[in-house]
């Protein structure tokens, strides 16, 4: 048993003192210590046996009488052991300081300062006092001056532990962890017997340097039994975010409790655990013992949070923002513990406080500014905000640092949907792509979405393949494919009941009738449908009824209402069918339908009062639009506008046309119509509305302006079809006679909206028609209406006045043809045919027709009929004689045409032979020509040859070649004469301008010959003969040379037997002189 002896003044006896038993009330230990005078150091002692036992009370109220000034005095001398009581109670008060609330730590902070300062003065050097003035600091957060005052000592003394270990705690601080770690290892190293503490913070410092292994490591040197060891070990085990190392991390955070149940942190983790678990009556019973043992402020917020987080999850939010808040409290910054935050915000969120919401979501962002879910939540603020620029600027921040996330994708396309459709389709499509990706089921809200934005686009395929898409299989699909592929042969119980005949009674109610899809769960076929997925298959049928595929549409919304009756969207949509269709009973009935489900529906009440209004129920419409006013409080815009239509409507009837009470109607219209205009400055069909007031009060230009404006505006979305805009303006410029503008705007509303199928447009067309005088049009558009609308007696009675108007207006003309005359009788007579059906009718009077004007009608076209026929006539008469002097002239000109043509034929003909003879002509003086150089040719080659030989050798020898260059020549001669036989003409004309040019060709050879006169001078012979010494065998050879010719002559002669004698008379005395002259030339 430990105990301590006070040595008793003046005496050697000593007062024992059993530290394990001391007394309750220190004030008995003070009176010995202070009676006997006791050493300061068993002061110091008892102090510390006080605060070992939780005496913390006892323990301050010792060593502040300890460090009193009557002690100071006493003992003046006793420096260190007055030190060592005043940094004992400086090291108290920083405790205190660091674990009291932000309200009292000061003042803990300021006494702590007062006794270190008070030791410094008695000692300045002593390192215990800077320790503990380090230690003070780093709890104030003054790292700086911490580090300054460890620094002193470690200056001092390297080795000093407790410096060493308060040094590494403030590098740690500074986030140098590994600095840090060579502090703690040189403390561990100056005393390997250092506590526990020591390891720890060596095991931080690898944690925080990423060295986990290191880290398990140093905490496992520690006592196994250790809390602080086993709590990070368990942190360790639980970040691997495995399913066995949390089962380890979690064993150790129990083990932890069992030692300790009072460590906090360890509470924490166990109630994190079970907050996963669902176990919340634990994690409130654990946190709740977290925040009774511990004043630590951040382990307090995390406590805070848990519990905070428990009640969040179970739906009370007003206890999770109060504990939220009070985690936020202990937090000094974001930064140390951001969750809180944005707990807090999701729960402002939900409690409809947006402002504050921001304000800590914002603050998350500051610490985490690229957290998706954060950045989509103010995103939603903002929208909620009316902020919708900012909105989109962290949506978009959403997608771009996480752009793998789909839900970042969807909320940016629902914010863009109804500013930019394209953007906000792109924004889904990527969000399904990201799905797709990731084989994970797309929403049938994000399909639905992508159908709706492509049927706003006009990309109808596209629509029906989202909406398919969303629908999945079903008995809707079965019914869509075997409308699309028609195939009615094949026995299918669906085929049966959709195309099974139906009498006329029934056809009449079927948009009423459900039993078809009766029929089929009775065929065996499921006909299931989810509530989820009635919004895809209400649009897919709105999308059907858009492309006129109204019956399929009508079956999609009658399996609607099968499945569930009370979905008055699709009652109102067949009714709307109906309506179209001009079958109003059974409109009013479907819109009753709905209203029997709710009896204060405005938009049932509207459409009710309006067929009312088309069925000429003037004083029911106008109940019924009160009525749907009233429903709305008269907030309903819409409501607002039918009762203005009502006044309109009421003030331009033509049966009752009186002229204040239109002008009553027409200002009171203006009046809903400017109402609706003022709370909605967009609303179109307010701002068409207050156009046509303004067109029937004569206003004509700004009528005109203003409708133009709706039109532009109208033309921009596919779901906004206002067709009355075009009608309107057309009336407008009808009114000022801009037919031909009319005409145009009524073509382009029917082509647009009605597909050239609405008869009461072509109506309006063709009285544009009709003021224009545009006759055949006029009757051309009827025509078309009537084709429409067979039982629209009006249409045919227009038609007959029609065609009344444009037989008289022909009549009338003073030049018209057989044509138009003819015309004109067939025209009265289909007039007359159509009066009288109308005469004969016995409905006239529901139709407004009188009798009696239809019987003046008859009367007038017979009268004009009988006028035409006369007209007829004398046009028939006049057309014969214009047509008899017509065709004498055609005979006369095409007479004169066939002369003219004649001669031109026989000139051309002439020129042609002309060209013919002139061209061969030249073509045979070429051949000719080149005859003749061919023989000239040979002719000098042979000459030039015989003179060489005769120079050259003897007489004899050149005898025999003169006499073989002879019989050459003849031979040559009788080639080219054979040649030119076969080259004569046939006829006597060719034969004698042959003739001629042989004759010229002789000539011309001759003078060549005369020419020559050099070679002929240089031939042998001549130049013996002129020296009368020439040879006789060249004599006989003369002599020879005729009688050759002459043979030669009569073979040419013989050979031909074509050719005429005439022509051998004449050309034979030309061919025996040519060969004459060749042959003494060869002389």
């Amino acid at each position: 048993m430990a105990c301590v002896y006070i040595p008793v003044q003046n005496s050697e006896e000593e007062v024992r003192v059993s530290l394990d038993q001391l007394p309750r009330d220190a004030t008995d230990i003070l009176d010995i210590l202070k009676a006997e005078q006791a050493p300061l150091d068993l002061w110091l002692i008892i102090a510390r046996e006080y605060f070992k036992q939780g005496k913390v009370e006892q323990f301050r109220q010792i060593l502040e009488e300890g460090s009193s000034p009557e002690i100071d005095e006493y003992y003046a001398d006793v420096r260190y052991e007055r030190i060592a009581i005043l940094n004992a109670l400086g090291a108290y008060y920083s405790h205190l300081g660091k674990i009291e609330t932000k309200r009292e730590k000061e003042d803990y902070f300021i006494k702590a300062t007062q006794y270190y300062n008070k030791a410094s003065r008695i000692d300045m050097h002593e390192s215990s006092t800077w320790v503990g003035k380090g230690q003070l600091l780093l709890a104030k957060g003054d790292l700086d001056q911490a580090s300054s005052a460890f620094k002193i000592v470690l200056d001092g003394d390297r080795e000093h532990v407790p410096a060493l270990l308060g040094q590494a705690c403030v590098q740690f601080s500074r986030g140098k962890y590994l600095e840090s770690l060579e502090l703690y290892k040189r403390a561990l190293q100056v005393n390997p017997q250092c506590p526990a503490a020591v390891r720890l913070g060596i095991g931080m410092c690898r944690y925080k340097l990423g060295q986990h292994e290191k880290a398990k490591q140093a905490f496992k040197r520690l006592d196994p039994e250790n809390v602080e060891a086993l709590v990070a070990l368990g942190i360790l085990d639980l970040q691997i975010n495995e399913a066995a190392g949390i089962r380890r991390g979690m064993e150790k955070m129990q083990r932890a409790f069992e030692f300790y149940p009072y460590c906090a942190t360890s509470l924490n983790y166990l109630a994190n655990h079970f907050f996963f678990t669902g176990q919340h009556f634990l994690v409130e019973q654990l946190t709740e013992t977290a925040l009774a043992v511990t004043n630590h402020g951040p382990t307090r917020a995390h406590s805070y949070y848990n519990l905070a987080r428990s009640y969040h999850s179970k739906g009370d939010f007003e206890k999770a923002g109060l504990y939220y808040m009070a985690s936020v409290k202990e937090i000094d910054k974001p930064k140390e513990f951001v969750l809180p935050y944005y707990g807090l915000a999701q729960v402002q969120l939900h409690l409809g406080d947006l402002r504050s919401s921001l304000a800590n979501y914002e603050k998350v962002l500051e610490v985490a500014p690229e957290n998706c879910e954060t950045l989509k939540a103010v995103g939603h603020i903002f929208v909620q905000l009316g902020q919708s620029e900012k909105a989109l600027e962290y949506l978009k921040k959403a997608t771009k640092f996480h752009p793998r996330d789909h839900e970042a994708f969807i909320d940016l396309g629902e914010l863009l949907i109804s500013t930019d459709a394209g953007a906000a389709l792109d924004a889904f499509k990527s969000a399904r792509a990201l799905l797709k990706k990731g084989h994970e089921e797309i929403p049938i809200d994000l399909l639905n979405n992508i159908g709706a934005l492509h049927f706003e686009r006009e990309e109808y395929e596209l629509a029906e393949e989202a909406f398919k898409e969303a629908l999945g299989d079903g008995v809707w699909r079965k019914l869509i494919d075997t409308d699309t592929k028609g195939n009615r042969q094949q026995p299918d119980p669906i085929k049966e009941a959709l195309y099974k005949p139906l009498d006329a009674s029934a056809s009449v109610e079927k948009y009423r009738d459900t039993q078809l899809f009766s029929q089929i769960e009775e065929a065996g076929v499921s006909v299931e449908l989810p509530w989820i997925k009635i919004p895809p298959l209400f649009n897919l049928g709105t999308l059907l009824e858009h492309l006129h595929r109204t019956e399929m549409a009508s079956i999609l919304y009658r399996l609607i209402l099968f499945k569930y009756p009370e979905y008055i969207d699709a009652h109102l949509r067949l009714a709307a069918i109906a309506k179209a269709q001009n079958n109003f009973h059974l409109s009013i009935q479907l819109v009753r339908d709905a209203l029997k489900i709710d009896d204060k529906c405005p938009n049932a009440l509207l459409m009710l009062g309006d067929l009312e209004l088309k069925n000429d129920d003037w004083v029911k419409a106008k109940e019924t639009f009160k009525a749907a006013n009233d429903a709305t409080n008269g907030k309903d815009s819409y409501a607002t506008l039918c009762l203005g239509n009502w006044n309109y409507f009421a003030a331009v009837r033509f049966d009752k046309r009186n002229a204040k009470l239109e002008a009553t109607h027409l200002e009171k219209a203006k009046e809903l119509y400017t109402k609706v205009l003022v709370q909605h400055s967009s609303n179109l069909y307010a701002a068409n509305g207050a156009g046509v007031v303004l067109a029937e009060k004569g206003h004509y230009d700004v009528a005109k302006e203003l409708l133009t404006q709706v039109q532009e505006a109208a033309s921009g979305s596919i779901f906004v079809q206002m067709p009355g805009v075009w009608i309107n303006l057309a009336h407008i410029h009808f009114a000022q006679g801009d037919f031909a503008l009319a005409i145009k705007m009524y073509q382009n509303c029917l082509r647009r909206f009605f597909y050239n199928t609405d008869s009461n447009v072509l109506l309006y067309l063709a009285r544009t028609h009709y003021e224009a005088e545009q006759w055949q049009d006029c009757k051309r558009t009827l025509l078309r209406a009537i084709h429409l609308a067979p039982s629209n007696y009006t249409l045919r009675f227009d038609a007959g006045v029609t065609l009344q108007k444009f037989s008289a207006s022909t009549l009338q003309k003073t030049k018209r043809t057989v044509d138009e005359v003819r015309a004109t009788v067939a025209e009265l007579t289909n007039a007359v045919r159509l009066f009288s059906q109308l005469s004969a009718a016995s409905n006239l009077h529901i139709h407004g027709f009188d009798e009696k004007k239809i019987e003046t009608h008859v009367g007038y076209c017979k009268h004009l009929l009988e006028a035409a026929k006369v007209h007829l006539e004398a046009a028939e008469r006049e057309d014969q004689l214009n047509k008899q002097r017509q065709e004498l002239a055609r005979q006369v000109t095409l007479a004169e045409e066939n002369r003219r043509k004649a001669e031109e034929q026989k000139k051309l003909q002439l020129e042609k032979r002309k060209q013919e003879e002139e061209l061969k002509q030249m073509q045979q003086q070429e051949e000719h020509l080149e005859r003749m150089k061919e023989q000239w040719k040979h002719t000098s080659a042979s000459k030039r040859k015989d003179r060489t030989h005769a120079e050259d050798e003897n007489g004899g020898r050149s005898e025999k070649r003169r006499r073989k260059g002879e019989k050459k020549r003849k031979r040559e001669k009788k080639s080219r004469y054979e040649t030119e036989e076969a080259g004569d003409m046939d006829d006597q004309e060719e034969m004698e301008m042959e003739d001629e040019y042989v004759n010229r060709n002789y000539k011309q050879t001759d003078n060549t010959m005369n020419d020559d006169g050099d070679e002929v001078d240089e031939n042998p012979q001549d130049l013996l003969a002129a020296a009368g010494l020439e040879d006789s065998d060249a004599e006989t050879d003369a002599v020879e040379n005729p009688s050759a010719a002459n043979r030669k002559r009569r073979a040419w002669s013989e050979s031909d037997d074509d050719e005429p004698t005439t022509r051998h008379t004449e050309s034979s005395p030309i061919r025996e002189n040519s060969a004459e002259m060749q042959v003494s030339d060869g002389d």
